[in-house]
């Protein structure tokens, strides 16, 4: 017996260590308050996996990255994979820069791997089971409605991949997000929504909401800050914006319960980090937060060096002794709104259904310092460009662009695309007007409401916009000497995306009650004439006696009885 518990104390202190997790998860909610007195949520949901996707063998094992999504990604050779829905616009003028732009409608952009040979049909297949993952319209998505740009959209992760035959990137403005969008990119959440800050997604609150988007982002990211070896990060974002009047408030206050209708009790048990982040930047003099933390962290966000208190849900501290966590912010007074420094907008100008204009509009409001942009438009092929017609000018003066990338459009199969590089002159409005004609569909070609008009995408400006942190010239600051001459590389610019609204235009569109009222007039008049020359040829007319009477049937019958000749 006591060579049996030796044995067993040997085998306990030999047992091999546990391996540590190859993934990890994480997720946040950033809240800030927003300078027309609604306010933002961002929530943030980050999964790291070091595995390979790419490799012969097929990986089995999924313990926090979605089955439904690795699949995919290992059968289409997918390198990076983008994708967002979008309910609403985002005001830029009013809220300021969000923290992943997203245009109206469905935004699909993907790299393959460098091993595709037939990327258009890997294209076609990937949308399609897409399609069917979030239950959307991406099945629409074809090569009337795809495009390669050329200096656009670069790899956001890791890879040395630049060809851009390995790109594609698609949007459909008409798509309309609604709760069956929302319930599988939940599902997709190693906790999903039972647990963590994923229980504050109710669909009733999220939707009834002047600005909602979702989306999904994958790519291959550094491991560490050594970045020796690579890792796949799986980043599901959620952003809303609600509006002060229509959640009949009334007044300038806000809670986790008024916006979702329900409070934090708990972290996910499968995440290592699980905070919430409210911006103080401009607390107290603006809004008063309770209740209050000790945690503060300062970061440069968008340019602009911010401070927010931090809210850590894995300690149960947070949750004080009522075990729920139920954040206040109430204003105090009025906020000046500061102008973001790039700003696009796009209308359609013109009259009549057979030409028009197109004016994007991109305004750099530095006071100083010029930037360049990039402008990527398309434009389907039922517009038909005059590019000869392209214009760019900024103060009244024209201003040429120093790259042009153009690919016509070919009716009924690619979409036109127009890249060009321009530089924005500081305090500047730049517009580009092209105009172009309209084209005649077919009967066919028609959606169910043509009345409504047709939508064309977004247009997309990315640039390396200066932050406002190396605009600060005050002199007055108590800062070292040293910290003020030469601003930080990171700080001194930052890169942005903007979208501009989605076009509404209205196309030649025949008299579709015509028809209808012709078939209506002969089904008429064929069901009238022919059935009655039909029954007039078909029927047999025969001669019927007239039945007698009742008086006459009973004298038959007593006849009958005597046996006298019937009348």
């Amino acid at each position: 017996e006591k060579w049996q518990r030796t044995s067993a104390i040997l085998l306990f202190w030999h047992v091999p260590p546990p391996t540590p997790a190859k993934d990890q998860f994480q997720e946040e909610l950033v809240i800030r308050p927003l300078h027309s007195g609604d306010i933002y949520a961002s929530f943030q949901f980050r999964t790291m996996w070091d595995t390979d996707f790419l490799r012969g063998s097929k990986v089995s094992h999924y313990r926090l990255f979605p089955k439904s999504l690795g699949q995919v990604i290992s059968k289409f050779s997918v390198r990076e994979l983008h994708i967002s829905f979008t309910q609403g616009y985002w005001r830029t003028m009013q809220w300021g820069q969000p923290f992943l732009p997203s245009p109206p409608g469905a935004e699909l952009w993907v790299w393959f791997q460098d091993t595709v040979t037939d990327v258009d049909d890997a294209w076609k297949e990937l949308t399609n089971v897409l399609s069917g993952i979030f239950c959307a319209s991406l099945n629409f998505i074809d090569s009337t409605n795809t495009v390669q740009p050329s200096a656009s959209f670069k790899p956001l992760g890791l890879g040395n991949v630049t060809d851009q035959r390995f790109l594609r990137y698609a949007v459909l403005p008409r798509e309309i997000v609604c709760t069956e969008n929302l319930t599988p990119w939940k599902k997709l959440l190693p906790c999903g929504s039972k647990a963590g800050l994923a229980v504050l997604m109710k669909s009733e609150k999220l939707f009834h909401s002047s600005f909602h988007s979702q989306a999904l982002h994958f790519r291959p990211v550094c491991q560490d800050w050594k970045c020796k070896s690579t890792v796949w990060e799986l980043r599901q974002t959620l952003n809303v914006v609600f509006d002060l009047h229509t959640s009949g408030q009334g007044k300038r206050e806000w809670s986790l319960f008024k916006m979702f209708s329900r409070t934090l009790t708990e972290a996910c048990p499968l995440a290592s980090s699980s905070k919430v982040y409210v911006d103080v930047t401009d607390n107290p003099q603006v809004f008063e937060l309770s209740p209050t933390t000790p945690l503060l962290s300062q970061a440069v966000v968008l340019g602009d060096r911010r401070t927010y208190s931090v809210y850590d849900l894995t300690n149960q501290a947070t949750f004080g002794q009522t075990r729920s966590l139920n954040m206040l912010l109430r204003w105090r007074a009025a906020e000046n709104m500061l102008r973001p420094l790039l700003h696009g907008e796009r209308y359609v100008a013109g009259y009549g259904l057979q030409t028009g204009e197109i004016h994007t509009l991109m305004y750099n409001n530095h006071p100083y310092r010029a930037f360049p942009v990039l402008l990527l438009d398309t434009v389907p092929w039922y517009l038909r460009l005059y590019i000869h017609t392209l214009t760019v000018s900024s103060k009244g003066r024209d201003n040429k662009p120093s790259y042009i990338h153009y690919q016509p459009s070919k009716d009924r199969l690619r979409p036109h695309l127009l890249e060009m590089l321009v530089q924005l002159p500081p305090n500047s409005v730049t517009e580009v007007t092209v105009q172009f004609e309209r084209a005649l569909l077919k009967w066919t070609e028609y959606t169910p409401d043509p009345n409504h008009g047709f939508y064309v995408g977004s247009s997309v400006i990315s640039a390396l916009v200066p932050s406002v942190v190396a605009m600060d010239t005050n002199s007055t600051r108590e800062c070292p000497l040293f910290s003020s001459f030469f601003p930080c590389k990171e700080e001194s610019s930052y890169f942005m995306r903007v979208y501009t609204e989605p076009l509404l235009v209205n196309l030649p569109t025949p008299d579709f009650s015509m028809p209808y009222n012709v078939i209506c007039l002969t089904c008429t008049v064929v069901a009238v004439g022919y059935g009655s020359l039909y029954n007039l040829l078909t029927r047999t007319f025969q001669v019927e006696e007239p039945s007698p009477g009742l008086a006459k049937r009973l004298a038959n019958i007593i006849r009958r009885l005597r046996g006298v000749p019937l009348l």
